[in-house]
């Protein structure tokens, strides 16, 4: 689940928790029990489609692979990759490098990877 989808459920998880109670003191209990049981009901619901959409914990997340790659260059503040580059917080799975070619780099700030670069 991505953060921002979990950061929506969180905030509307607060916002149902908050409003029975609110319900109770602007009416009466028996409004409030009502929104309560509510709530319950949709998320009881929520619960069983997000089980049943979800795909099992064994299932392998598809992978990334640089095999048989060629050169790269790099010069002047540029960046050389002939294996794989991916941000720190790229989602989870496996990632792998292999026989990937020359990577090189000449002058300041130029940089070179050959393998698995999570930067």
């Amino acid at each position: 689940m991505s953060r921002r989808r979990k950061i929506t459920v969180v905030v509307a998880a607060l916002v149902l928790t908050a409003s029975t109670p609110f319900f109770w003191l602007l009416d009466t209990p028996d409004t409030g029990q009502m929104v309560a049981a509510s709530v319950q009901g949709a998320t009881g619901i929520a619960a069983l489609v997000w089980a049943l959409v979800q795909s099992p914990a064994t299932a392998q997340q598809a992978g990334v692979v640089a095999s048989d790659t060629g050169k790269a260059q790099a010069s002047g503040g540029g960046q050389a990759s002939t294996g794989v580059r991916r941000p720190r917080d790229a989602p989870s799975g496996p990632v792998r490098a292999e026989r990937t070619g020359d990577a090189t780099a000449e002058g300041p700030d130029s940089t070179a990877s050959t393998g698995v670069d999570q930067s």
